[in-house]
């Protein structure tokens, strides 16, 4: 047994042996096929091997052509097609061999790419890490915005002074200037002065001239702001007035001068956005006003107020302490008031609602005692465009000279003075934007007023000065006013205003030189860095004055009218450089010989123009 088992084993190892080797030197051995297979014709096998040899009889050599050729099958396994095949205990295969086997890689598969030899480190930057000392904060409420810081100024250097000053026709001369400390948000202070004198052609002396200077300073601390500011005014003008169709043989305009020292102090908490929060303020004003004669008047207001919020409610009280003397020739009079307003509010998000009242105490020259309406409406129409407003109020107004000679200052000596008492004013109205830009304000009104002061003349008294008196009663005012402002672009604004009134008179038969309608606009255009263009425009309606027309029945007077007019303004400015700027101005363009008072023309056409200089 032994010896057979080592026969078979030698048999096996000389097939695998030296069938290999017979492959590679064209030795052909027929082996037996196991019965599984089946075995291809010889034919078939030779007939490509040789088409492909005389195909490729010119190729290099053997190896090439071979990698050419289709794969053939060169085995002739065991048995004939048809034949049965044996039962597996043969191992006889036939293998034809049709050349010597040289591998060669395909053109499509090589790789032409050069390797890149360059040494190339990618540079690391060092990294260093520290841990953050913050506490993780696990609130989801809404936190509050933090503000956005300001843009960076266009300009380096901040220019804090500036002045300017011209000339031009009618001897007018002008002049202006502003100073300040600079750029510091806790404390500012400063100076100004303005002077502008006018001399007319169309009458003796008539000129006007006008001064002012003043020094303010505002601190801000951590709790409270003060503000304080010290002025003069002064205004020289003469009694030019005459009628021109009966002057006098000889005239000579009197000299009128009002000087006004000026004084005012506030203190008031700074606003902070905190939950019920407890607001106040503390004002102190005051003047001292004297004229070219014999009037003096002093006045002192000492006013304040305290506020606490409570969620959307506002509850607080103002008051004010009024204390003014008045002397003249014929009189020395204490005529002060106090008030009170008491008030809460509501706030909502399409409503705001206040609801107070005034409560006033005259001592002195008279001795009333008055509670008015304080209360006020605001409802949105259109949120974010339109608001409706509904307002009730009254309150006493002090008779004074100052007020009275600013607005005629051809007033005499001695002027009548009494308190006159809104009774119950009450308007309605709407306000808003139309579009972007475009902000509107129109309201209808009625008031009832009590003792109405009139500028009337008192001619036949004092040949060409004015008084003061009184419409004895409630009159009745009511009118409407609108307002209109549009900003067409950053360069461009346009605004504009119109107030219609209509009187019922108590005693008097017309509400002497009050003008029924006044219309006032105005534009400013920047053109460019260099040029800026501004104008103006005032209408006033006609007005009567009591004068009598010579000639009039007496029965039936007919009073004197002093007509309507039309005052355009513009001026030009031109910025040469950062300092130095050149202006123009032109007043009364269309040269109207317009009338405020009787006997009194305003000035006709004017220019004037200067240079300015910042530093």
């Amino acid at each position: 047994m032994n010896q057979r088992h080592t026969i078979t084993l030698l048999t096996l190892l000389t097939v695998f042996f030296f069938v290999p080797a017979s492959a590679q030197t064209k030795k052909t051995t027929d082996k037996k096929q196991p019965a599984k297979t089946t075995a291809k014709p010889a034919a078939k096998a030779k007939a490509p091997a040789k088409s492909t040899t005389v195909a490729k009889a010119g190729a290099k050599n053997l190896g090439e052509a071979a990698s050419k050729v289709p794969a053939a099958d060169t085995t002739k396994k065991g048995g004939q097609a048809g034949n049965t095949p044996n039962n597996g205990s043969s191992l006889a295969e036939e293998i034809v061999v049709t050349t010597s086997y040289k591998p060669v890689l395909a053109e499509a598969v090589k790789i032409r790419r050069n390797p890149d030899l360059e040494d190339k480190t990618p540079y690391k930057a060092p990294l260093s890490y520290k841990p953050i000392d913050k506490k993780l904060s696990q609130d989801n409420n809404i936190r509050q915005l933090e503000a956005m810081k300001r843009p960076a100024e266009q300009d380096s250097v901040q220019l804090n002074n500036f002045v300017k000053a011209g000339i031009g026709s009618m001897k007018t001369t002008f002049a202006e200037g502003y100073f300040g400390n600079g750029k510091d948000e806790a404390l500012q202070v400063g100076g100004y002065f303005k002077h502008f004198a006018q001399s007319g052609s169309s009458l003796d002396k008539q000129n006007d001239s006008r001064q002012e200077v003043g020094v303010f300073g505002k601190s801000i601390n951590t709790e409270n702001t003060l503000t304080g500011r010290l002025t003069y005014k002064r205004r020289q003008t003469y009694f030019y007035g005459i009628d021109e169709d009966n002057p006098p043989a000889s005239f000579v305009p009197a000299k009128q001068t009002f000087s006004t020292f000026g004084a005012e102090g506030e203190i008031a908490k700074n606003f902070k956005d905190e939950e019920n929060a407890f607001t106040y303020a503390a004002k102190f004003k005051g003047y001292v006003f004297s004229n070219a004669f014999s009037a003096r008047e002093n006045n002192v207001v000492v006013s304040g107020f305290l506020n606490k919020t409570v969620k959307q409610f506002y509850a607080g009280l103002s008051a004010s302490l009024d204390l003014a003397t008045q002397k003249d020739l014929a009189y020395s009079n204490n005529n002060s008031i106090v008030r009170a307003n008491p008030y809460i509010k509501f706030q909502g998000d399409n409503y705001k609602i206040d609801a107070g009242v005034n409560i006033a105490k005259e001592f002195g020259v008279s001795s009333r005692f008055f509670i008015f309406p304080a209360a006020k409406i605001e409802f949105q129409v259109v949120p974010k465009y339109v608001r409706l407003f509904a307002e009730a109020k009254g309150d006493v107004n002090r008779a004074s000279i100052k007020d009275f000679t600013e607005i005629n200052p051809f007033l005499g000596e001695n002027i009548n003075l009494v308190n006159s008492v809104d009774k119950l004013d009450i308007s309605v109205g709407l306000k808003g934007t139309l579009a972007p830009g475009l902000g509107f304000k129109a309201a209808v009104y009625r008031n009832s007023i009590k003792n109405l002061p009139l500028f009337v003349n008192n001619f036949a008294a004092t040949f060409n000065k004015y008084q003061v008196i009184y419409d004895n009663g409630d009159a009745r005012v009511s009118g409407f006013n609108g307002e209109l402002d549009f900003k067409a672009s950053e360069d461009v604004n346009v605004y504009g205003r119109v107030e219609f009134k209509d009187y019922k008179m108590a005693s008097e038969a017309q509400p002497w030189n009050l003008p029924k309608f006044i219309l006032t606009a105005g534009t400013s255009i920047h053109i460019n860095d260099k040029v800026d263009i501004n104008g103006s425009l005032m209408f006033r309606g006609s007005t009567q004055d009591p004068l009598v027309v010579a000639g009039s029945a007496p029965g039936t007077p007919v009073y004197t009218n002093v007509p309507s007019f039309a005052d355009l303004s513009g001026g030009v400015t031109y910025k040469i450089n950062k300092q130095f700027s050149a202006f123009a101005q032109a007043n009364n363009i269309l040269n109207a010989s317009s009338k405020t008072w009787v006997y009194y023309p305003n000035y006709g056409f004017n220019i004037f123009g200067g240079v300015g200089y910042a530093f």
